[in-house]
């Protein structure tokens, strides 16, 4: 079900390349307090906190699906695979990728999330790292109860994306007052590590402590600038192939794969919190 074996030279190549990341402490910034963690070290995943994501119609999980040919456990990280379907499957996708999420377990409200993960790359490889409001809270409907991309990545890029939506930004188009996105150089071929802090009052995004842009929250009369965090937000983390943003996929660059080595959220110590 899981596979646990890699070669020698995969296994030299892994230790390598997660000294930033893996052997990084989990000690807080000194006005965070570090509630949650979740490291990937078991043999399985916790399905107290994570759901496989299933199959629906957008760009981004078309090619979703449960199966296990997708999910692995591999030296301390998550490991979410992007394929092409197998001869002889039922599915008729053309792709199969996994994704996991907390949706109806684990859900998060003001303070910092942080995510550690190496991203593997082929032409038309779109990996993301995300937010959505809790849908049992109101007014949680996208997009109006808004969306944070803590990170995406489209094929090769040298640079990851981070971005708000909403129903000021998407159905409104105001995307530039204030501007709603921004991009972070990454690291192409290693771990990275990206973050959002979340505030009553902004939103601001990291890529390796680096800070890219903060979303504020402006006096407007125009419905839904800035819905966060009316609702806990739960996590979404995928291995996405394909569509109208990154564009089609070139077979011959899969397998690919994403590796997500560790998540945190941290909480405002007691004095800072405003």
């Amino acid at each position: 079900m899981k596979q646990l074996l890699f070669t020698a030279a995969a296994a030299i190549l892994a230790i390598g390349s997660t000294v930033s990341c893996s052997q990084k402490k989990a000690e807080a910034p000194e006005k965070w307090n570090l509630v949650w963690e979740e490291t990937f070290d078991g043999e399985s995943l916790d399905t107290n906190v994570w759901v496989r994501i299933p199959r629906g119609e957008s760009d981004w999980n078309n090619y979703m699906t449960t199966e296990d040919t997708v999910y692995s456990m591999r030296d301390g990280n998550l490991v979410l695979h992007g394929i092409r379907n197998y001869e002889g499957s039922a599915d008729t996708a053309a792709y199969l990728t996994g994704g996991v999420y907390t949706k109806g377990k684990k859900s998060f409200g003001n303070g910092r999330i942080e995510i550690c993960a190496k991203l593997g790359h082929c032409q038309g490889s779109w990996p993301a790292i995300w937010m959505l409001p809790d849908p049992a809270y109101p007014n949680s409907q996208w997009p109006k109860g808004g969306e944070i991309d803590i990170m995406e990545r489209l094929s090769a890029d040298t640079f990851a994306y981070q971005t708000v939506h909403s129903y000021y930004t998407l159905e409104l188009k105001k995307d530039n007052e204030p501007p709603h996105y921004s991009t972070g150089t990454i690291k192409p071929d290693d771990y990275n590590v990206y973050a959002v802090e979340m505030y009553d009052d902004s939103l601001s995004f990291f890529i390796n402590d680096t800070h890219t842009f903060t979303y504020p929250r402006i006096k407007t009369e125009l419905e839904g600038q800035f819905p966060f965090p009316e609702a806990p937000y739960y996590l979404l983390i995928d291995m996405q192939l394909g569509g109208n943003w990154v564009g089609a996929v070139d077979p011959a660059g899969l397998p690919v794969e994403m590796l997500v080595d560790w998540v945190r959220f941290y909480e405002l110590n007691e004095p800072e919190k405003r």
